[in-house]
């Protein structure tokens, strides 16, 4: 109860601070046009009818400065226009707070607005072609089901009139974006899929309009206006599903953007607690996060317990404790009590911010398939033209209407729309429902790649054991106790990120030794010079594997060990005991399912990765490998033919990464691992490996049905447009329908098993 009270407290003061013109102009903008208006976006909390529209729009508009409210009751945002003269974005909150509602700053929703206003126009474009092709084709089935003679010629031309006028809005309105992106192409000199569809309706209308103004020319009594607006229509249903695939990921781009808060309360010189924008952290900040908050930096506790909630961010989807001395990331929501935090990484630094920007990365990448389809589209379309040239001039002794109805039927039937959907369509569902899962691509290309898969490599440290390890024993040179050694050690381990050296510093606590010129060898350890306040005679130090330190003993323990030396060479050896993680056995029992070789590769020594390798259920493992040794391994596998996927998160495991074929890093590596990756799992969770490699093979399966559909589809129908036997409306129908089997099959792949 004290906590709650203490959330609304907060409240006011948390929007008191968006008053500020620095704070309010980061999710407004000028509106244009209006000099001295602006226009905010809201995400509006606690809507859940359409009656709260009205609601929330009438309690914005009574606050001082607001000229209008526009209200999106599906999406739950709202869109103010206000002057910044006697308006105060703070009096917003108030009234919403007042009416029941709670709302939080969308900036993102500016970035969002040309997205949206396209998907409306799109909607439009889409509901007139419908509501037109019924009509026409209301009108066109007398003709088609009518005897000879049944119609008079004056009913019949009423028909095509009527029919004619209808098909106007689809020509001006609903095919402008077709007749947009042929001209621009045209202009450019390219050759876009939207050529020929637009050419093929152009002479459609033009013959339709010309046997519709005069029924005795040369066009004769044929015209296709269902033909025409069936075409767009179906034509639109696909493009709409295509854009509803492609803006998924940007959806959750919003909604992870949208997690962020505005403001925190930071520690101030006196002790005291006071709310300031988010935009103002510096590392080494403290903060305070009451229950309900999001954690707006990456920190660790100081003070207080809690649990928290890191579903989006890790894929876990139990709250987690945290307590004092354990980390938070930005974008987790703190659930039960309140907690002070000191921050270590803010802004672009955080964990959050590079989940955003991998998803960013991998939403506007295209597969190799796709770049492949996109550079044989334009000879392809080119033949396209030349063909339909060349079935008009056939039938042209046929008469100029069947000769169109050819050229027309060809051009239509002949669009490579399917083709070109067939990759990205598939890849981009897939990406997005590997995201849901808790893993996050990088590469879309990697999925094509992922699917051919024979052979899992694993790192053992922090990949399949925990990644916090303890000291379980220490031997010491005589004449050294195991308090100073520890200290020593920890001394270099505290400038290192590797779990052993953590576990090191965990276990020595408050010793008082420094260390400087610190160096750390990737797959060897750390060196550098020790020394004391109290006058202490500074020692060159090592720390890290036998091999880094110069150490022949205790090389049969079955456990990690960290050895420490110095000039005099071998000082004290540490053990350190692992576990497996939970998810490791599951994880390597749904990979043995899938047929995969799965083998160990460690730079500890060998009993102790034997040790892991058999707990897991691993039969092929290999210890003290240092970075080059798991290159050189990985490259012999490659040579034999085998194709490698390599699952890590050490710094050491950078250069392996980029070796394999494919690459996938914990959530938790450090960037270097992360920045070598094609895929992120999220939270550590193995068992998601086995669920990315099965994906990536649906992927394939689904991309190769679509290629073959459309390669069929294709072979099939262009011989029957040529010889005349498939006329325009059932080439549109059949070329629209492609592309629809096309995004609709795809879009089986945004569920994960």
């Amino acid at each position: 109860m004290q906590s709650a009270t203490l959330v609304l407290a907060a409240e006011p003061v948390r929007w008191a601070a968006l008053d500020e013109p620095a704070e309010w102009q980061g999710f407004s903008r000028k509106l244009a046009g209006s000099e001295g208006w602006w226009e905010s976006y809201l995400a509006i909390e606690g809507m859940y009818c359409p009656g709260c529209s009205l609601t929330v729009e009438e309690a914005l508009l009574g606050s001082p400065g607001v000229r209008s409210v526009q209200v999106n009751g599906a999406t739950a945002t709202a869109r103010v226009v206000w002057s910044p003269s006697p308006g105060k974005p703070s009096e917003w909150f108030k009234a919403l707070q007042r009416a029941g509602y709670g709302a939080l700053p969308a900036a993102d929703l500016l970035s969002a607005v040309p997205r949206l206003r396209a998907q409306r126009l799109l909607l439009w474009r889409w509901l007139v072609a419908g509501f037109c092709m019924m009509q026409v084709m209301m009108y066109a089935t007398p003709a088609y089901v009518a005897q000879p003679g049944e119609i008079t010629p004056d009913i019949q031309a009423l028909l095509r009139w009527a029919s004619w006028i209808l098909t106007l809005p689809v020509l001006l309105f609903s095919c402008r974006p077709f007749f947009e992106s042929a001209w621009r192409d045209l202009r450019h000199g390219r050759m876009g899929m939207d050529v020929p569809v637009a050419l093929g309706l152009a002479i459609a209308f033009g013959a339709s309009t010309a046997a519709t103004f005069d029924p005795s020319g040369p066009m004769g009594g044929d015209v296709w206006y269902d033909s025409i607006s069936m075409f767009v229509f179906f034509l639109l249903s696909g493009r709409l599903l295509e854009q509803r695939l492609r803006h998924k990921t940007a959806g959750s781009l919003e909604a992870l953007a949208r997690r962020m808060p505005e403001t925190v309360e930071r520690q101030s010189a006196d002790g005291g607690f006071g709310r300031v924008p988010v935009r103002q952290l510096a590392i080494g900040d403290r903060i305070r996060v009451l229950p309900g908050e999001v954690f707006p930096a990456d920190g660790t506790v100081v003070a207080g317990e809690t649990r928290v909630d890191e579903a989006l961010l890790t894929g876990e989807s139990h709250a987690l404790s945290r307590g004092e001395g354990q980390p938070v990331v930005a974008g987790s929501h703190n659930l039960t009590g309140m907690v002070v935090v000191h921050v270590e990484r803010t802004g672009e630094q955080t964990r959050f911010a590079g989940i955003v920007a991998m998803m960013e990365r991998a939403s506007v990448e295209k597969p190799q398939l796709a770049q492949l389809a996109d550079r044989i589209a334009g000879p392809f379309l080119l033949g396209v033209l030349i063909a339909s040239a060349a079935a008009a001039a056939w039938w042209w002794p046929a008469g100029p209407a069947q000769a169109l109805s050819v050229a027309v039927a060809v051009l239509i039937v002949t669009c490579p729309c399917a083709l070109s959907l067939a990759t990205p369509a598939a890849t981009l569902a897939a990406a997005g429902g590997l995201a849901r899962r808790g893993v996050l691509v990088r590469r879309l290309q990697a999925l094509e790649t992922c699917a051919g898969i024979d052979t899992v490599v694993f790192d053992k440290t922090g990949t399949l054991t925990e990644q916090r390890v303890s000291v379980v024993r220490s031997h010491c040179r005589p004449g050294t106790g195991t308090a100073e050694a520890l200290g020593l050690a920890a001394a270099l381990a505290s400038h290192s990120l590797h779990p052993a050296s953590r576990a090191i510093v965990a276990a020595a606590g408050a010793a008082g030794w420094n260390a400087s010129e610190v160096q750390e060898t990737s797959g060897g350890g750390v060196s550098g010079r020790v020394s004391r306040d109290s006058g202490w005679q500074p020692r060159n130090l090592k720390l890290g594997s036998a091999a880094f330190c110069g150490d022949s003993s205790m090389k049969g323990s079955a456990t990690s060990q960290v050895h420490l030396a110095d000039e005099d060479g071998w000082l004290a050896s540490f053990e350190l005991e692992e576990a497996l993680r939970p998810g490791a056995v599951p994880a390597v029992g749904a990979l043995r399912r899938l047929k995969l070789r799965l083998q160990l590769l460690s730079g500890d020594q060998t009993r102790a990765v034997r040790r892991i390798a058999r707990l897991a259920g691993i039969n092929a493992s290999w210890g003290n490998q240092s970075p080059a040794d798991k290159l050189e391994h990985v490259r012999q596998l490659q040579q034999g033919g085998h194709r490698i996927a390599m699952v890590g998160d050490g710094i050491n495991d950078g250069p392996v990464l980029a070796r394999a074929d494919v690459s996938v890093a914990m959530g938790h590596a450090v960037p270097l691992a992360q920045a070598q990756a094609d895929f992120v799992v999220l939270g550590g969770q193995l068992t998601a490996v086995a669920s990315l490699l099965l994906h990536a093979r649906r992927t394939r399966m689904i991309v190769r049905q679509n290629l073959a559909w459309a390669a069929g589809y294709n072979a099939v129908c262009v011989p029957l447009a040529v010889m005349g036997w498939m006329p325009p409306w059932l080439a549109g129908l059949g070329m629209a329908a492609s592309s629809l089997l096309v995004v609709v099959n795809s879009a089986r792949l945004a569920r994960v098993s």
